[in-house]
C-alpha cells in the first residue's frame, strides 16, 4: 500500500529524530487519544518537543493548534512541519543540541 503525503512527511520527521539520536514516540490516533494531540513527542536534550504533521498547504485544525499553544505555553517546542519546511525542523534541532 502506498504512503499519503503526511505519512511520508511523518516517517521523514520520524528519520530525523532518530539520526539525531532524539526520543520520540507517535501517541495513538482514530479516537484512542486526546483529540489533538501532535503527531510526534519527542524529548531532546531535556526540552519537550511536539511535532505536528502535515502534507501540501493542509493547516492544523483549531483543536490542534490550542494543543501546540498549550505545549507552547508550558515551555515546550512546538513545529508543524510539511514537505517545504523539514529541513528547517532539521537545522532547529541540530542548533537546540548546541
Amino acid at each position: 500500500m502506498a504512503m499519503t503525503p503526511e505519512a511520508k512527511v511523518k516517517k521523514h520527521v520520524r528519520d530525523i529524530l532518530d539520526k539525531l539520536d532524539i526520543y520520540h514516540f507517535s501517541p495513538p490516533g482514530m479516537g484512542l487519544g486526546r483529540a489533538g494531540i501532535p503527531d510526534i513527542i519527542a524529548c531532546y536534550d531535556g526540552t519537550f518537543i511536539a511535532i505536528e504533521c502535515k502534507s501540501g498547504t493542509n493547516k492544523p485544525t483549531p483543536l490542534q493548534e490550542r494543543e501546540l499553544s498549550r505545549i507552547a505555553n508550558a515551555g515546550g517546542e512546538t513545529f508543524v512541519v510539511n514537505e517545504t519546511n523539514i529541513a528547517e525542523l532539521h537545522e532547529r534541532l541540530l542548533w537546540m543540541n548546541k
